[in-house]
């Protein structure tokens, strides 16, 4: 088996964790493991976290006719939100990549169904802020 796969290996799957226990659980504390992305791993969830404000306005300019985000389940909020995060933010990497690594990361929260719906709103998500952005 590939170590990537492994969830405490997926960077991203670290990310949503945070993420999750610091939107829906109050954690004040963010501690941060020991890893070989701990600095990227570090930077989308305070970043996600900090610019919260500016990814909800991303989401109801691009998905306010599709979807209300506070409806959604809490895992796919922050799936979203963190993926919103790295599109608006980390231009270096492709949005292709940023979809793909965040569908790896999803398989360890959400059903093989949900997986499709997420993809498509990524898909469009980042067409419209990747295209709208230059």
């Amino acid at each position: 088996m590939n170590l990537y796969y492994s969830p405490k290996n997926n960077p991203r799957v670290i990310v949503i964790q945070k993420l999750y226990g610091r939107f829906f659980n109050n954690d004040v504390n963010l501690t941060f493991p020991k890893h070989r992305f701990k600095k990227f791993i570090k930077d989308v969830v305070n970043g996600t976290i900090e610019r919260d404000e500016v990814i909800r306005e991303e989401i109801s300019m691009h998905l306010n006719l599709d979807l209300d985000i506070g409806k959604l389940d809490k895992v796919f909020q922050v799936i979203i939100k963190s993926a919103i995060f790295e599109l608006l933010y980390k231009p270096k990497i492709s949005s292709k990549i940023i979809i793909n690594e965040y569908l790896k990361a999803s398989n360890f929260f959400i059903e093989n169904s949900q997986t499709k719906y997420l993809n498509a709103l990524l898909d469009k998500i980042s067409k419209r802020i990747r295209n709208s952005n230059g």
